[in-house]
């Protein structure tokens, strides 16, 4: 009767190999364009030119004192530093998993003191010195270990991707908190003027009414006009503390409110090339560590399908012993072994099982996340560029507002003096001043808030 040569065996094993080779699949090509919807070739919200969006988009407000708080955000903001240290936590995490890829060596001096008793002969004592290497090693044949490793790469791309993200958001936030400050003072400025004019209204109902020439009643509106102006000065002055406050902290700063800039608001600024969508999925942080994040998913499943193959382990120890420290140096005190593991799973109760499924549903979670990461990226683009042509609409008609109501106001007090009109129509003139002065500026910030909206959206760098 013939036996199994080796030729027989070697192909029973590589039978088996493949079929379990095959059963574990490949990891799927992933394509960054495929986020679920058709992408356009141009932005539907505009008709701007199509070029590349422009780097470092701080400096195209041409504020030096813009410039120098975001850097020094940059430099000095602690939830921007506790980014940068997850990406670092990342990137030793991936080196952690990818280290049972090489053999672990170990060296573990000792010594050992020993006393053995025989019944009728005493006792003998002895001790010995010894200096023992050992090697663990689990060869990588089928690329678990190295897939679970790539796993942890792609997630500290991810991180890092993450940090980028932050620090585009630090800026932003950074540079909306910078004119909202600057709006908070200018509206304090208007609030101030306002109290000097409904003075002058006080004064002139007071010098008619005690020559007989109005009622008390106008007196009080007046007065109560004023003490109205006061208030909405003092919920101005509060509101340019807390912006202050905010804005120190994003600097890293005590919020002391001690920080000062000048209270002025930049033009519009001119219409932004917004480059085409499909640069969006390739350029946008949080875009790019979704992606990354589903290529991680994609080799957490690979690695859980290949722990159904079998694991091949080389452990190795040896070293010298000898009771004389100086002899352990001699050869022939030198001990050594070399043993070769074979681990197939045949049962473990479905953990492998449960891990492979567990995983799959990880990746498809990863999957729809990053499409709609993605949609999401494309509407907060659609959404700015679309706003920004509303807003400038509406900052020219209460600009408008603001000439029709400075000059309105002029020929209210005139017809006063006259008699002409009564003092609500005057009060009401000056109401619809102040209103629209304040509507002017807040529209002047959101123009602003909006184009850094945009380059938050467009993923533009800082």
């Amino acid at each position: 009767m013939d036996g199994i040569g080796p030729s027989r065996l070697s192909i029973t094993f590589c039978g088996l190999v493949l079929a379990l080779l095959g059963g574990c699949g490949t990891i799927p090509e992933r394509d960054v364009n495929d986020v679920g919807a058709p992408i356009p070739s141009a932005w539907t919200a505009t008709a701007s030119p199509q070029e590349a969006v422009s780097e470092h988009w701080v400096e195209t407000f041409a504020d030096s004192t813009l410039n120098a708080l975001v850097s020094e955000a940059l430099a000095s903001n602690y939830d921007l530093k506790a980014a940068a240290a997850r990406v670092e936590a990342a990137r030793q995490q991936a080196r952690i998993d990818g280290a049972g890829r090489w053999p672990q060596l170990y060296f573990s001096p000792g010594y050992e003191r020993a006393q053995v008793r025989s019944a009728g002969f005493g006792s003998t004592e002895f001790g010995a010195f010894e200096a023992l290497f050992s090697l663990d090693w689990e060869l990588d044949v089928w690329g678990r270990i190295r897939a679970f490793q790539q796993a942890s790469v792609s997630e500290a791309v991810a991180t890092e991707a993450d940090f980028h993200a932050a620090r585009l958001s630090l800026a932003a936030r950074t540079a909306q908190a910078y004119f909202e400050l600057a709006e908070a003072k200018l509206q304090a400025e208007v609030a101030e003027q306002s109290i000097r004019d409904r003075r002058t209204i006080v004064e002139l109902v007071r010098g008619r009414f005690t020559r007989g020439l109005t009622r008390g009643l106008d007196l009080r509106l007046a007065l109560t006009d004023l003490a109205n102006a006061e208030a909405q000065l003092a919920a101005a002055r509060n509101r340019v503390q807390a912006i202050t406050r905010l804005l120190e902290v994003l600097l890293g700063r005590y919020p002391a409110a001690d920080l000062t800039i000048t209270a002025s608001l930049p033009d519009p600024p001119a219409p932004l090339s917004a480059g085409v969508p499909s640069e969006l999925l390739g350029r946008r942080p949080d875009v790019i560590a979704a992606f990354e994040r589903l290529h991680a998913s994609d080799f957490r499943v690979e690695s859980a399908r290949k722990a159904l193959l079998p694991r091949i382990a080389l452990t190795a120890s040896g070293g010298t012993r000898s009771p004389a420290l100086t002899e352990l140096v001699d050869p022939r005190a030198a001990v050594w072994n070399v043993a070769m593991g074979f681990l197939q799973p045949l049962f473990t109760g479905g953990r492998i099982m449960g891990e492979i499924r567990l995983n799959r549903a990880l990746t498809e979670e990863a999957l729809n996340r990053y499409k709609n990461t993605a949609l999401n990226a494309f509407r907060e683009v659609e959404q700015s560029l679309a706003a920004e042509e509303w807003l400038r609409e509406q900052e020219q008609a209460l600009r408008e507002a603001v000439e029709q109501t400075e000059a309105s106001q002029k020929l209210a007090i005139y017809s006063y003096r006259h008699g002409f009109i009564e003092i609500l129509t005057l009060l009401d003139s000056y109401r619809s001043t102040l209103n629209a002065q304040s509507a002017h500026l807040a529209i002047k910030r959101q123009l602003l808030n909006n184009r850094i909206g945009l380059y938050l959206a467009l993923g533009g760098g800082v």
